[in-house]
């Protein structure tokens, strides 16, 4: 019976991948930030295709209105949440900015997909429903001094395993400064 136990936590470890043993427990609210900040390829080709400017002051509003409703039913400070989601409106607009930039210089690169904003608002919305569970659940981590090492080692798990290209990275080391509070 023993041996019988000791092959199965043997397979166990064998399927498990090696880094799952040192998950760190910001990994998921990264994941969901770095995801959020991969649909800006979407809403930047959506904008291009429309000609919208990449600053929406309305839109970016109506977000930060909606995400200090849904923290207080969530009990997260609403200014805490406003502060790690203007992050990730800013982590967007990097994206935005450098893919327009690379767009008007490059024209045969131009995207031929053009998304629907209107399509693409729920899968970025879900996304920050995510997010805000995972401050909610990391409250107490995020106001520790240990916070910040945590960070480096999410972020830098998320970035290899989804593999974020340059641009990417660079979107969501915007989109989190204000994660850890202390």
């Amino acid at each position: 019976m023993r041996s019988l136990l000791v092959a199965g936590a043997v397979i166990a470890a064998l399927a498990t991948p090696a880094h799952a043993a040192d998950a760190d427990p910001l990994d998921p609210l990264l994941r969901s930030a770095a995801e959020r900040v991969a649909t800006s390829d979407q809403v930047a080709a959506a904008k291009w295709e429309a000609d919208q400017p990449i600053d929406d002051p309305a839109r970016e509003q109506q977000v930060l209105d909606s995400v200090a409703r849904k923290s207080v039913q969530l009990g997260i400070g609403p200014e805490e949440s406003k502060r790690v989601f203007r992050d990730q409106i800013e982590a967007s607009k990097v994206v935005q900015r450098t893919l327009h930039a690379y767009w008007a210089t490059h024209p045969d690169e131009q995207p031929t997909e053009r998304p629907d904003l209107g399509q693409l608002r729920p899968i970025i919305d879900r996304l920050g429903d995510e997010i805000l569970l995972e401050l909610r659940d990391t409250e107490q981590l995020r106001e520790q001094p240990s916070c910040g090492v945590h960070l480096i080692s999410a972020f830098q798990q998320t970035r290899s395993d989804l593999r974020l290209s340059g641009l990417h990275q660079a979107g969501l080391a915007r989109a989190i400064p204000s994660i850890c509070t202390s």
